[in-house]
């Protein structure tokens, strides 16, 4: 089966491709601030992997909000980083890509903590594989970390340390605010894997 991995260049998603070595990355330019840092982790991971990397860029800056954007979160927002309907804008974005690449599985990063977006839950999952699969190529979507901690997939993929501090986690800016929410969880696996401080990414 061909696999296809949306590769956000942070923590997660490189450990992913660490572990399951998919043929193709696809890394997506919608808009948002941090792009550059995201791209530099990505590029970085998949030149060391010898992974295929995709770029697509669409601009979608004008319906974006939160951090990500730079833009005050939409009333909705259950957290200041929330972009409106993000992960399914952008497993739309890469299943348009790979069905035109005989890709027959996308693979996203999420973890059990993204469970406090519903985007991030595993009946999320199920629906966009419902959805996707449904129409015409038969494309699947899975998340295989869904049940795990950002440090449990770190553990099970063995990815080295020096490779996934390539990691680029921030939500406002290509390098580290160091006080955003992708920021804190950054620093906080960190120290749970290694037991010290380091550099947020």
């Amino acid at each position: 089966m061909k696999r296809a991995l949306l590769l956000s260049g942070g923590m997660d998603s490189i450990a992913l491709a660490y572990w399951l070595r998919p043929e193709v990355a696809f890394t997506i330019d919608y808009g948002q601030l941090p792009y550059n840092g995201e791209l530099r982790a990505a590029e970085e991971i998949t030149k060391q992997l010898g992974i295929r990397h995709e770029l697509l860029k669409v601009d979608c800056r004008a319906i974006g909000s939160g951090d990500l954007s730079g833009n005050a979160p939409d009333s909705h927002a259950p957290a200041s980083e929330w972009w409106p309907y993000r992960n399914q804008l952008l497993i739309t974005l890469c299943a348009a890509k790979a069905i035109t690449m005989g890709i027959e599985e996308i693979i996203i990063g999420s973890v059990a903590s993204d469970g406090f977006h519903k985007d991030g839950t595993p009946q999320f999952i199920q629906l966009m594989n419902d959805l996707v699969s449904y129409q015409e190529g038969n494309l699947r979507v899975s998340a295989p970390a869904i049940a795990m901690t950002s440090a449990e997939l770190v553990k099970q993929s063995q990815i080295p340390e020096e490779l996934l501090l390539w990691a680029h986690s921030c939500h406002k800016a290509d390098y580290a605010c160091g006080n955003c929410r992708g920021c804190n969880k950054y620093r906080n696996v960190i120290h749970e894997l290694y037991g010290s401080p380091a550099a947020t990414g």
